[in-house]
């Protein structure tokens, strides 16, 4: 079976191991925020307040320190950690503890605001483009984010291992499920 990222004209065998393929440079990892039970965030969401949002249930917790160790028992101690500004985004890659988190706006759901998506995953694509990819480096964001880049429909706390093109095109190199 062959993956073809959303764009792309290249497929990659699934047969790659994606723990190799993050450790390469030139390389990303998509990872769906762990455990937040729910499908949408209730009535007076605000961004900056954590109590008006879904957030990680215990169990989405544990999972964010478990994606952690999986990144840690297969080579990858530390990475460019990239999150949306989302509480449960957040609190995943903070869990994870692979290095700083820096919030990234690109990352944000538009799930309630389907009109955003195409602008902002153009911006998001060409971001990734401009960016040094030398370490290891995580983007932890949304569902949608997801699919819009990979065609995939992750699972809570799913890794997608990307790989960044000399061509700038984004291929999926494999699925890493961590539930």
């Amino acid at each position: 079976m062959a993956f073809a990222a959303y764009g792309s004209s290249r497929t990659v065998s699934a047969q790659s191991d994606p723990w190799a393929v993050l450790r390469r440079p030139g390389s990303f990892a998509l990872i769906r925020h762990a455990t937040a039970p729910g499908t949408s965030d209730p009535a007076g969401f605000r961004l900056e307040d954590c109590a008006t949002q879904r957030n990680l249930s215990a169990e989405g917790r544990a999972q964010s320190v478990r994606i952690g160790d999986l990144f840690r028992a297969n080579g990858i101690a530390a990475a460019e950690v990239y999150s949306s500004q989302w509480c449960r985004c957040l609190d995943t890659a903070s869990l994870m503890k692979l290095g700083e988190i820096r919030p990234q706006p690109l990352l944000n759901s538009f799930f309630q605001d389907r009109s955003r998506e195409t602008a902002q995953i153009e911006a998001l694509r060409q971001w990734i483009g401009r960016l040094d990819l030398a370490r290891p480096t995580v983007f932890v964001t949304h569902q949608v984010v997801v699919t819009a880049l990979s065609q995939i429909f992750p699972g809570s706390g799913e890794i997608v291992a990307m790989q960044r093109g000399a061509d700038g095109r984004f291929t999926v190199q494999g699925r890493l499920p961590t539930a």
